[in-house]
């Protein structure tokens, strides 16, 4: 028998039933209630008059929230850890529960095999756990980040873990995925969110000027410094300094911000005062820095010293599953911005969107739009109005004649040629999701929408095949799915 106590905490009792027998079956001494009152008080009193070691909180119930509690129980030292539960896969939701102390967080409807596992990690977590740090200061209005597929999930918790860190940050990723949406959101929701978040696009200054732009200079100090500047490092105080595209910062320069990062201090160009500095420095690149470091184009100590926390954003190719969520977004935004009045878009455009490779990713879509709902004569966007060519096929015409490993490694082989940067990036959830997809769709469409049959087909239980259902974004038609699903919670 495993040990270990947990409390579940939700006011839906179907949910509270199905967690409480699934961990009781795992061995675990489980004890649930459902309201937010309830759960604080069972948290003080413990379980045994023991501690909880695992704790599983719905995001929305009769007060408090489970947001609340995960801070009740930091502010009070508790020693339990927290998942939270929630049926809305939002990034302010996720980022929040992971900033507020959160192990992990659930998404309804869940895989109890996915509980049960999770079960497992948090309580050896808990035999290892050591005092965390306390909370930090809710910094208000979240930044606008889009998508809920297993990439940006992904995403989202790592924002949540490392906004608690002045650790710096190196964000890679291709251009047009949102790096400096990223950093912002970091700073955002870090303590520092008060400061000045300060950038710097280390390509787009001329070399000349980059110790100037970074340090700031005394007047005199070369031709045309008639007066005392104030470089970024000194603007940036006490908040967040992101240096973009670092990759092409100039080697001679690259020198003396490690020594900055490594001795928080400096002077300014021709001055002598030595300034110290106290900001959170967030670097980003599209560039394989690994790559110029064996190239001798970067400093390997400046490379390890930046990638602290690595933070590699996933390019739209790969979580084409938040396409649609993106376009909507846009097409709001624009008719907001522009006065325009597009009312939606058709499903072969919309196919087409999914399916086009996307180098210039979420920046490229964005613009997409943006030119389709200005100059579309009507209110429903179409194929014409979008101005791309269809998506090039990969594989060949005889793609019957092709084993289904073949196809796979060749679609591979095709994403490794066409990356440049290639870091952690959970490939393999990646190409698994985009397996699971079709091969979900297509036997839902055999079984006729019968989850039941489909999920027998499958060889999978019918809450995994559900959750597989919201997590994949599969749109069910009218009708379908209501045979054989039993109760739904």
């Amino acid at each position: 028998m495993k040990q270990g106590s947990i409390l579940i905490a939700d006011d839906e009792e179907l949910i509270r039933r199905v967690l409480a027998d699934t961990l009781s079956e795992e061995g675990y001494t489980v004890e649930t209630v459902d309201s937010g009152a309830k759960a604080w008080a069972c948290l003080q009193e413990g379980s045994s008059a023991q501690p909880f070691d695992l704790a599983f909180f719905d995001i929305r119930m009769p007060e408090p929230s489970g947001l609340d509690l995960l801070l009740r129980a930091q502010d009070a030292q508790l020693s339990t850890h927290i998942v939270i539960m929630t049926g809305q896969t939002t990034m302010a939701n996720a980022v929040e529960a992971m900033k507020r102390g959160a192990f992990d967080y659930l998404t309804k409807p869940f895989d109890l095999e996915e509980v049960k596992a999770l079960a497992a990690r948090a309580l050896e977590a808990h035999r290892l756990r050591t005092d965390s740090a306390p909370p930090l200061a809710a910094p208000g209005q979240q930044g606008q980040i889009v998508g809920h597929g297993p990439a940006m999930q992904a995403l989202y918790k790592t924002i949540g873990r490392v906004v608690k860190s002045d650790a710096t940050i190196l964000i890679q990723g291709e251009s047009g995925t949102g790096k400096e949406l990223i950093a912002r959101i970091l700073h955002h929701y870090s303590s520092r969110w008060r400061a000045p978040f300060v950038g710097v696009n280390c390509s787009a200054i001329p070399a000349e000027l980059l110790e100037s732009e970074f340090f700031g200079h005394e007047r005199g100090a070369f031709t045309g410094a008639v007066e005392r500047r104030i470089g970024k490092f000194e603007q940036a105080a006490k908040g967040t300094l992101f240096l973009d595209e670092i990759g092409d910062m100039p080697l001679a320069l690259q020198a003396k911000l490690l020594r900055v990062l490594q001795e928080r201090e400096f002077t300014r160009v021709g001055g002598r005062e030595l300034i110290k500095t106290e900001v959170r420095v967030i670097a980003a690149t599209n560039q394989d820095l690994a790559l110029a470091v064996k190239e001798q184009r970067f400093r390997e100590d400046l490379y390890f010293r930046l990638r602290v926390i690595p933070l590699a954003l996933p390019p739209l190719r790969q979580r084409r599953e938040d396409i649609p969520e993106l376009v909507s977004y846009f097409i709001e935004k624009v008719n907001r911005e522009m006065d325009t009045s597009v009312s939606g878009i058709s499903a072969d455009a919309m196919a087409l969107l999914v399916q086009y490779p996307w180098p210039g990713n979420v920046r490229e879509l964005e613009n997409t739009i943006l030119r389709a709902a200005v100059l579309a004569p009507g209110r429903m966007l179409t194929v014409a109005d979008l101005s791309l060519a269809a998506a090039e096929p990969v594989l060949p015409e005889n793609l019957v004649e092709l084993s289904f490993e073949e196809v796979v490694r060749r679609k591979l082989r095709a994403y490794f040629q066409h990356t440049s940067v290639l870091e952690p990036c959970d490939l393999y959830d990646i190409v698994i999701s985009q397996v699971e997809k079709p091969l979900i769709e297509l036997t839902l469409e055999y079984t006729a929408g019968n989850q039941l049959k489909a999920a027998e087909l499958l060889g999978i239980n019918r809450n995994t095949l559900r959750k597989k259902i919201t997590d994949l974004r599969i749109d069910m038609k009218k009708g379908d799915g209501e045979q054989g699903t039993g109760n739904r919670h």
